[in-house]
């Protein structure tokens, strides 16, 4: 489990595709304080395990599933990350939980500057939109942020001057494409709403025609 607290900004710099998967190294500074073979490191938001360990530079298996889902097939030698280490069992608490199993990806529409913050557009997919509430959380790119406003197809969150320098966010331009993480608390409840409703849904109630009915009442 993650925080959205993004720890370090690391650095791609090594790429190996398979036909459908791929393997990445990923440098950084902060992280490798006390990172261990198997520990999970968030990248991009991004839950993976660190498969191999040489100096600063992990390394990381990427499944297709989780390139279908995200923006990591995109990374390229050079590209920057956000990284965050699973959250100690004593650690503070500051962002809101994140499992670092993305939903889906938006798209950057619009930046704009309003004195000390960056207002950031993202266009997302309905089934992502329909677990967004306004003042609620979300995680972008790994980032824990609060959503501050919502469309139909859109939402908005405020970036800080500290957010923007600590994370890879504000580096980025419309068009470009980032992960997204559902609050989880929200996923659970919407499963839990709708669990067995197909099955409990009343049977559509019987006209009472059928061919026989009409057969007996002379009507054929």
């Amino acid at each position: 489990m993650f925080t959205g607290i993004i720890e370090e900004i690391g650095t791609i710099k090594t790429v190996r595709n398979g036909s459908v998967s791929a393997r990445i190294g990923i440098s950084g500074s902060k992280i490798f304080s006390d990172l261990q073979l198997g520990d999970s490191v968030a990248v991009n938001g991004v839950c993976l395990t660190a498969a191999a360990i040489q100096g600063n530079v992990f390394e990381a298996d990427v499944m297709a599933e989780t390139l279908r889902r995200s923006n990591l097939g995109e990374l390229r030698s050079g590209s920057r990350v956000n990284l965050e280490r699973a959250m100690a069992a004593g650690g503070r608490f500051g962002g809101h939980i994140v499992s670092g199993h993305i939903d889906g990806t938006g798209t950057i529409t619009d930046m704009k500057r309003e004195e000390n913050a960056v207002w950031v557009t993202v266009r997302a997919p309905a089934s992502i939109i329909r677990l967004i509430v306004e003042k609620g959380s979300i995680a972008i790119d790994g980032i824990s942020l609060t959503v501050a406003d919502l469309g139909t197809d859109y939402f908005k969150v405020s970036i800080i001057p500290h957010t923007g320098e600590e994370t890879i966010l504000l580096s980025k331009k419309p068009g470009d494409v980032v992960n997204l993480e559902n609050d989880v608390i929200g996923k659970y409840v919407e499963r839990l709403m709708n669990f067995g409703a197909e099955e409990a849904a009343p049977a559509p109630r019987s006209s009472g025609l059928s061919l026989e009915m009409l057969a007996e009442n002379g009507f054929i």
